[in-house]
């Protein structure tokens, strides 16, 4: 079985998955491992709004990817532009991962300039990661969209290990120098940017904008984007499977996005981790990411994409339970690695779906309805858990246990998702 679409080469597809590999530094240092705990304990003094402060911010730039990212990708379809919007979205993040070395213990200054980074950057990967992944069926064979998906988010997992283990290697110099988190993780910001913007590079040199733009008087503009954005929706019952399986998305990705966004806050919250400990425990968790990226890849094909997605759902919640009740390192850890195991296989699995259920002819459009999906997870997940911790007093474990509940949710819905019927209505619907 061929794995590549007719006329795609293995370069090519390197290309692809190393914008996968190059993005994943910025989330894994800035949302996952670093700025996170840094932004609460340095930036916000640990006030006991914190933590609140830190999912609002992440919610704000999230709720603008909500309003543009299906309209960018509409228009992105109707121009052949998903190459040249990636080029900007990207120069966006990393200008704004390098600009949060700015912020820092400056009082309400350094609590303006790390919200109005942290939102710029997120906003800008935010876009990026729906752009990228509309190329997935224009690369991938329609029986390997998992592999290739998989290829990618592994590949992406070992980038996150390249900028982690970059950043961590300068934390343990400097704070053998005496340095303190308000010193040494500014550096970490400017590490992570560069690093990004050289890993990319593959990406705009071979890979090709295989989309076909319309007929230059029949080029919309933004309004028209919108028009056709309103179509889709409105034409929504055509594609219930589809429909159901972005609600799904929208309650279990709430609960992936908390764990990521909140991973060190927790860790050093509730367990008393430091940073260098907290660096090491996502180092190792994005190798296992990547292992659960890379197997599942090849799994997904053969038991089926919603059958991959349940059984990550159910390794979710057995993570949360554990999380919640270990009070000593060793069981956390435990907890942190089945996590990265589910993230990487969950994440992998999810792209490769929609990539089977959207329409040839509107792939742009529907992962940014897939991308708004997830940011709306985004704001909800990690927004609950600030909400619990600002009323509970800083209850982490509470709010890491009302976490499980996205998961549950998220697996009930997807009981219903057919894959075989929604893929043949993708495809009825371009004949």
């Amino acid at each position: 079985m061929s794995v590549l679409a007719l006329g795609v080469k293995k370069r090519e597809v390197w290309a692809w998955a190393m914008y996968d590999f190059a993005n994943s530094g910025y989330t894994t240092v800035v949302i996952t491992a670093i700025f996170n705990a840094y932004f609460v304990s340095v930036v916000a003094g640990n006030a006991p709004w914190a933590t609140f402060a830190w999912t609002l911010a992440l919610s704000v730039s999230y709720a603008l990817i909500m309003l543009t990212a299906p309209l960018i990708g509409a228009h992105a379809d109707a121009r052949a532009a998903k190459k040249r919007w990636l080029l900007a979205t990207t120069a966006g993040c990393v200008l704004g991962t390098a600009g949060l070395m700015f912020a820092g213990p400056h009082g309400l200054i350094g609590l303006i300039l790390a919200v109005f980074f942290l939102v710029l950057s997120n906003y800008c990967f935010g876009s990026g990661e729906n752009l990228i992944a509309a190329f997935l069926p224009e690369l991938a064979d329609e029986d390997a969209l998992g592999k290739v998906s998989g290829y990618g988010w592994s590949l992406g997992y070992i980038g996150g290990l390249v900028s982690l283990g970059a950043c961590l290697a300068y934390v343990m110099w400097a704070q053998g120098q005496g340095q303190g988190a308000a010193e040494f993780v500014p550096v970490t910001m400017l590490i992570t940017a560069a690093l990004f913007a050289l890993a990319s590079l593959p990406t705009f040199l071979f890979l090709r904008e295989r989309a076909k733009p319309l007929p230059a008087d029949h080029i919309p503009g933004f309004g028209a984007a919108i028009e056709r954005l309103r179509e889709t929706l409105k034409h929504a019952r055509n594609f219930p499977d589809m429909r159901r399986f972005m609600l799904c998305i929208v309650f279990y990705q709430a609960g992936i996005q908390a764990v990521i966004a909140l991973a060190a806050i927790y860790a050093e919250q509730a367990m008393g981790f430091r940073t260098a400990d907290t660096i090491k425990l996502v180092f190792l968790v994005n190798i296992t990411a990547a292992i659960g990226a890379f197997v599942f890849g090849h799994v997904q094909d053969r038991i089926g994409h919603v059958r991959a997605i349940a059984a990550t759902l159910v390794g979710w919640m057995v993570m949360i339970l554990l999380a919640w009740q270990a009070t000593t390192p060793p069981l956390f850890w435990l907890a942190a690695n089945i996590a990265g195991l589910c993230l990487g296989a969950s994440q992998s699995a999810a792209r490769a779906l929609v990539g089977a259920l959207a329409p040839p002819a509107r792939h742009a459009e529907f992962f940014g309805l897939w991308g708004l999906a997830v940011k709306l997870s985004s704001i909800l997940g990690p927004l609950t858990y600030g909400v619990v911790t600002w009323v509970s007093g800083g209850d982490h474990r509470l709010a890491m246990l009302v976490t499980g509940g996205w998961f549950v949710a998220g697996l009930l819905i997807l009981r219903g998702v057919d894959a075989e019927r929604g893929r043949r209505a993708a495809v009825e619907s371009d004949a």
